[in-house]
């Protein structure tokens, strides 16, 4: 290494510990959803990056297996970068595919019980609360379905299609979906596009959980109040299985999904060190989608790491 080498390597190492310790400093609240103005909050399309995207295309597609998977539409995983939440940055693969994602979209009913109890629809009893934290936390069918029994299907139909929201847009894939009681019996009301009972895109769900930690589901009250429910999966399997292990002191706010071949997880990662703050969502319709989606979460990281040391250098 000739001195100029070596002087242009230590400034730009400088540079990037510089930019690092900065990112903490500004960002080390403890505490979500963020605070920061709400201008900073753009829309999930507008946050897409092309060197993410490449990278995170070029990590995944080197399994073969992983490979065959997304070239056939039966596997989709998207991701956003929060180590930075005034400069979030979004990367997906088969993002609009819509799949079966069983009881992730357990989400969209939460999000339309706090909206009911915002607007008076809906008492905020203790059996409710009860209800929605098992409906999360533990998945729990029998909880859910008394959920949507409250709510009704129309409900949580006009939540999803908010203009406020638009976590299902036919325009855009479908997204966010429940039509059917987690259990037999009652009726139905299956999305438009593919007739799905329970569905999900990795665009919205990402956009879902970038918006919950930026406190905008309902309101910032809500939004925490979401969190909260969100928080300390009781499930560990999947994503949390991975992150038990690498980053045990994270908080984790999760939802999952799995029956018969199809697989599905959701999670927040809120680190203590701002470089481990990321939404990671995937869907995969594979006997092996469970392992999968936990050998996911190492190449993620990698790609998030390497790309942020690549802003940094550059």
């Amino acid at each position: 290494m000739t001195g100029r080498t070596n002087f242009i390597f230590k400034a730009r190492l400088v540079v990037m510990l510089g930019v690092f310790f900065c990112c903490g400093l500004a960002y080390s609240q403890k505490d979500l959803p963020i605070n920061i103005d709400d201008s900073k909050v753009k829309p999930l399309p507008s946050l897409v990056n092309s060197d993410l995207q490449k990278s995170l295309e070029k990590e995944l597609m080197s399994n073969p297996n992983w490979k065959s998977l997304m070239n056939n539409n039966k596997m989709a995983v998207g991701i956003v970068d929060l180590s930075n939440p005034e400069n979030a940055k979004y990367a997906s693969i088969n993002g609009d595919y819509m799949m079966y994602a069983a009881s992730l979209p357990k989400i969209a009913v939460l999000l339309s019980s706090m909206d009911a109890i915002e607007k008076g629809e809906l008492k905020e009893t203790p059996e409710i609360k009860k209800d929605m934290r098992s409906m999360i936390s533990k998945s729990n069918n029998e909880a859910t379905t008394r959920m949507i029994d409250r709510l009704g299907y129309d409900k949580i139909q006009s939540v999803m299609t908010d203009p406020k929201y638009m976590f299902y847009d036919e325009s855009r894939g479908g997204g966010l979906w429940v039509g059917k009681r987690y259990g037999s019996g009652g009726d139905t009301n299956r999305e438009p596009l593919k007739n799905l009972s329970h569905a999900a895109t990795v665009n919205q769900v990402c956009r879902y959980y970038y918006l919950l930690a930026n406190g905008k589901l309902v309101n910032k009250g809500r939004s925490k109040q979401m969190l909260d429910i969100m928080g300390d999966p009781e499930l560990h399997h999947k994503f949390v299985n991975t992150l038990d292990n690498i980053a045990p002191d994270a908080r984790l706010y999760r939802k999952s999904g799995s029956w018969k071949t199809f697989h599905s997880d959701s999670i927040l990662v809120w680190g203590n060190n701002p470089n481990r703050r990321y939404i990671l969502v995937a869907l995969i319709d594979d006997a092996g989608g469970e392992q999968i989606i936990r050998d996911l979460v190492r190449p993620v990281e990698k790609v998030l790491k390497a790309e942020r040391i690549h802003f940094a250098v550059n």
